[in-house]
């Protein structure tokens, strides 16, 4: 698999998820990266771009509880594979994979910090669902299981400086002060990055957006 980052237009991406869904069968894109890389947006322009095609299912959906997470003293590590439901998020993939029901995914809401169940109606009808996530190529079980369940895996690359730069505004927008959104991206934050940096090599497409294509 690739491991260099190929630059990419979202027209050449958009072509080549409309390529995976004409296949005749459901077929499942992942779409992975470190946290700020610009995973849900590239997700989201792409599910934009084929209107009745695809949709959308963000793993973000499968956070712990805030309330269990603090019950199991994780919630400082918010985000780490730990924290999240994998084996759930495995079996909805399996679901989806079948294509044979209205599949009802969860979403995390940022406004109330939690997952919301039964948010995203996927129905038999759509032929491609866009899987979007951090931890799509971890080699470690529950995890290990993702990468049979998708037909292609897109690494989203971005410079880390920006990715940096991105994250620390993230924090900064969702409540944080300045140094606190940088000590966070820069502590638990980048130690996730860099368990996600080194799975890309497992990708089908290592991506970097070409500077004219907004990520």
């Amino acid at each position: 698999m690739p491991s260099k980052p190929s630059p990419q237009t979202l027209d050449q991406l958009v072509d080549r998820a409309r390529r995976l869904a004409s296949t005749g069968r459901r077929r499942l894109l992942g779409v992975t990266g470190a946290p700020a890389a610009g995973k849900s947006t590239l997700a989201g322009l792409l599910v934009t771009a084929l209107p009745g095609v695809a949709e959308l299912v963000p793993m973000d959906g499968f956070h712990l509880a805030e309330a269990e997470l603090h019950r199991l003293g994780r919630h400082a590590r918010k985000g780490a594979p730990d924290t999240f439901d994998a084996a759930g998020f495995v079996a909805l993939l399996r679901r989806l994979r079948a294509g044979a029901e209205t599949v009802y995914a969860p979403e995390f809401r940022r406004e109330i910090e939690e997952p919301v169940a039964g948010a995203i109606p996927v129905p038999p009808s759509v032929p491609l669902v866009v899987v979007e996530g951090n931890y799509l190529l971890l080699p470690d079980r529950p995890w290990a299981e993702i990468p049979g369940l998708l037909d292609e895996v897109w690494y989203l690359d971005l410079d880390e400086a920006e990715r940096l730069h991105r994250l620390t505004e993230r924090h900064i927008a969702f409540g944080r002060d300045p140094a606190e959104a940088a000590a966070r991206a820069r502590g638990t934050d980048q130690r996730n990055a860099e368990l996600i940096s080194g799975t890309a090599d497992r990708a089908d497409l290592v991506v970097r957006i070409a500077p004219s294509t907004p990520a």
